[in-house]
């Protein structure tokens, strides 16, 4: 009986931290939030971003930005690919603006700085934890 507390309040810990999704289970951010860096280049790479599953932040879309401007705006459980030409390329995460409710109000930045070749492809992963809020970091699948 004592154990029923112990395992309710550790699920509430653990129930704000993300959790990669099944590939069955992800879906492509549909074209009208996808909003730049969709065209192919002859020397072009790919960065493709992955938003994982979890309850944090889950009725909000976050909007993901390639050297500075806003590429995608993604939701929960979804994946975007831009294709960027070759150099280092800033690509980051922050409240959606276009949202008018309190989750476009937040305060949110974080970036990773990727050296990107030609033909090459990278991933990325939008994790969210209760402690640290979200980030965006490698995917090292």
């Amino acid at each position: 009986m004592r154990s029923i507390p112990l395992l309710a309040s550790l699920l509430l810990l653990t129930a704000c931290s993300s959790f990669r999704g099944d590939p069955e289970h992800i879906r492509p951010v549909p074209a009208e939030r996808l909003l730049a860096y969709q065209e192919a280049q002859a020397d072009s790479a790919e960065i493709v971003v992955n938003r994982d599953f979890g309850m944090m932040g889950g009725g909000c879309y976050v909007a993901i930005e390639v050297d500075r401007q806003v590429a995608a705006r993604i939701g929960v459980g979804e994946v975007a690919t831009f294709r960027v030409r070759p150099g280092t390329r800033v690509v980051g995460i922050t409240p959606d603006r276009q949202d008018d409710s309190l989750c476009g109000m937040g305060r949110l930045l974080r970036e990773v700085a990727l050296p990107v070749k030609a033909g090459e492809r990278h991933a990325l992963r939008i994790v969210s934890q209760n402690k640290g809020g979200f980030d965006i970091r490698p995917d090292v699948r």
